[in-house]
């Protein structure tokens, strides 16, 4: 199903006390000097989509200085069965981390943004993410999640749900007498979250690996190997989930004295890696150069695209953030060629309007400068 977002409105969101867009292409650029809006434009995209968006800010960071401390995204998208409506805002009140925030659908408030994932999908790459593979495992792991909740839109809610209950548990470890029957159900809870974590995880990666394989030798980036590293994961490929669960509550059990002198939970989902290796040099990809990396994550992210179109029949829309501006002329029209192919609308953001020609005759390429858009033209 091929997803466009034909109107984007902002109300107070970051530098943008107020925004009417209209960008029906499949292809759309925004140039312009570092500090105008660029990012912040696709971190309004991302917030329609099921998540934190991609920088993952409170909410309360994200309404206009000087405005009255709320915000408000809403948007148009094109369906194959005509448009729907999406929306998103906070009030200024509740819980910045989540709590407050609304999410409504044609006029219809949800219970939560993994609703947003039935009409949009996002991925995104921004220069944050360039040292990725290099980086702290917690980076790898909370990128990994974001390609699972392409996939399964609830994968984030459950990892939400897990890291409550686990701090809910590291608090009732502090005290010297526990309830131990409150632990115990703490723990049931924890070990069921966790299983269906590191299952979706394994779905998503074993998806992810086979279109990377199919375009092994098509794409222009480089092709990776990828695996997780984590004991979960490990338990479900040699027991049913039923007894990972209570391989886990054990393990839980047993570590109440370790994890109360720690202070946390020492073992779980939580502490799983996304290990990549960088195919064609048989390296593990933080060991690899930076443009290495860089173009290793492309390939990951266009590999992930097809992957999310292929199961859910629904292409996700691209944010690219900085990213053609690091590719040489070869790499940068590789990169084009792909996303035109992938069928999927892209948002990309540069510096300078020279770094996208070549993107296509039915692209649109925007100005943006303190704030507003003007189009530029078409490009060539």
């Amino acid at each position: 199903m091929t997803l466009r977002l034909t109107r984007l409105t902002l109300t107070d969101f970051r530098n943008y006390a107020g925004l009417r867009l209209d960008a029906g292409s499949s292809l759309a650029a925004f140039s312009g000097p570092n500090g105008a809006g660029k990012t912040n434009l696709l971190e309004a995209i991302s917030l329609l989509a099921p998540g934190r968006g991609l920088r993952g800010a409170t909410f309360e960071e994200l309404p206009r200085r000087g405005g009255a401390g709320a915000w408000a995204i809403a948007a148009e998208l094109a369906i194959p069965s005509g448009s729907v409506s999406l929306g998103t805002g906070w009030s200024g009140q509740g819980d910045s981390d989540g709590a407050g925030r609304l999410v409504v659908i044609d006029g219809h408030v949800q219970k939560s943004s993994g609703a947003l994932g039935q009409y949009l999908r996002a991925l995104w790459l921004t220069p944050a993410m360039d040292r990725l593979f290099a980086g702290p495992a917690s980076d790898r792991r909370r990128f990994l999640d974001r390609l699972v909740t392409a996939f399964d839109p609830e994968h984030g809610a459950r990892v939400v749900v897990f890291e409550k209950v686990m701090r809910e548990r590291n608090l009732l470890l502090e005290d010297q007498r526990p309830d131990t029957a409150w632990l115990g159900s703490l723990e049931a809870h924890m070990a069921e979250a966790a299983v269906a974590i590191a299952a979706a995880r394994l779905m998503a990666i074993e998806g992810l690996q086979h279109h990377i394989n199919e375009a092994r030798h098509a794409s222009p980036f480089p092709w990776g190997e990828v695996t997780i590293e984590g004991e979960i994961e490990a338990l479900l490929g040699t027991m049913p989930a039923v007894r990972a669960e209570d391989e886990y509550r054990t393990v839980l059990v047993d570590s109440r004295g370790a994890d109360r002198a720690a202070g946390r939970t020492l073992r779980g989902p939580h502490r799983s890696d996304f290990a990549v290796t960088h195919g064609p040099r048989n390296m593990p990809a933080g060991q690899c150069s930076t443009g290495e990396q860089k173009a290793l994550l492309i390939g990951l992210i266009l590999a992930q695209a097809r992957a999310v179109k292929g199961v859910s029949n629904m292409a996700p829309v691209l944010l690219l953030d900085e990213v053609a501006a690091h590719l040489d002329g070869e790499r940068r029209r590789g990169l084009f060629v792909a996303l035109g192919a992938l069928g999927c609308q892209a948002w990309l953001t540069g510096t300078d309007a020279e770094l996208f020609v070549g993107l296509g005759r039915d692209a649109a390429v925007f100005h943006v400068e303190d704030a507003r858009i003007s189009k530029v033209t078409g490009s060539r």
